[in-house]
């Protein structure tokens, strides 16, 4: 019998990797030809041990270790690669990074967490320049682009101080649609179909995301899933400049706070995915992806609310 395939996940503990692993465990057909090895910077953690009492292979490595990378890249047939802007802040420490992986890396698949370009979205752009970097490079990879993460609603809708009624309040149009991912279910469900459909994906850019939702399908699902205590919810255009008060107030450098209002602004123009449909992406796919009403309904942040 062939041995099976080495896939080496980073952030294999975290919600995306974590994604990725769970779903390449759980399906007969993925299971049968690949092997995990699982990167961690910390092998003792419990859920790296938790990992390992999967079957999965543990490797210590740090993304700004390029001889640890070796060791973990060792033999593999594929890897899901995602590096972590939000951890230091920096955009060109996330190139490095990106840059180290592709360069230790011979695989047949590389699969790179990226994001498209725009200007003062750092974390955006620095993925964006490590695939420009892969593909100059020749290595085959696909590129996942993760839509926005369905994690960051319970932090949106939430009721204002002084306030009985919930809302949600962005620095765009009520109708102005983004792409929902739940990064924690389905990642992996892209990931699997990519590692498994090599033909159909090499080359190619892969949008993760169930559908584009409406900032008023937010608040309107919301109100369908929580139909009492949700009563009379609102969805709310605020200035830009209150959007940056906001964040400073939680002690957000002004750059930051730039840059994530310059990620809302993306969508209202020209687009999270500049307008592209979803089909193709959805197409690989041998599952169904988490909706938004589904997401809102199991969220622990709403569990008590009726």
């Amino acid at each position: 019998m062939a041995s099976k395939k080495i896939i080496v996940v980073f952030g294999a503990t975290g919600g995306q990797g974590g994604s990725v692993v769970k779903s390449l465990l759980d399906d007969p057909q993925a299971a049968s030809q690949f092997a995990i090895r699982a990167v961690t910077r910390d092998s003792s953690k419990a859920a790296a041990k938790a990992l390992e009492a999967k079957g999965c292979e543990l490797v210590t490595a740090d993304l700004n270790d390029r001889e640890s990378l070796k060791n973990a890249l060792k033999g593999a047939y594929g890897v899901f690669a995602v590096t972590n802007y939000w951890e230091k802040l920096d955009g060109e420490l996330e190139y490095k990074q990106g840059c180290n992986v592709a360069d230790e890396v011979g695989v047949k698949h590389l699969i790179w967490m990226s994001n498209g370009k725009l200007k003062q979205v750092y974390h955006f752009d620095s993925k964006a320049k490590v695939q420009d970097y892969i593909k100059s490079s020749g290595l085959p990879a696909t590129y996942f682009l993760a839509g926005m993460f369905m994690s960051n609603l319970p932090q949106l809708i939430r009721k204002n101080p002084g306030q009985d009624v919930y809302s949600i309040a962005m620095p765009v149009p009520p109708a102005t649609t983004m792409p929902l991912l739940d990064t924690e279910e389905d990642t992996g469900k892209f990931v699997k179909a990519i590692l498994l459909k090599p033909k159909q994906t090499l080359g190619k850019e892969i949008y993760g995301a169930t559908d584009y939702y409406s900032v008023n399908d937010m608040i309107n699902t919301f109100k369908e899933v929580k139909p009492v205590d949700a009563k009379g919810a609102t969805a709310t255009e605020i200035p830009h400049q209150t959007y940056k008060d906001i964040l400073a107030s939680k002690g957000m450098p002004a750059f930051v706070q730039e840059e994530l209002l310059e990620n809302f602004l993306l969508n209202a123009e020209p687009g999270y995915y500049g307008g592209q449909s979803l089909k193709e992406s959805h197409a690989i796919l041998d599952e169904p992806l988490t909706t938004l009403k589904e997401y809102l309904a199991k969220n622990k942040t709403f569990a008590d609310l009726k």
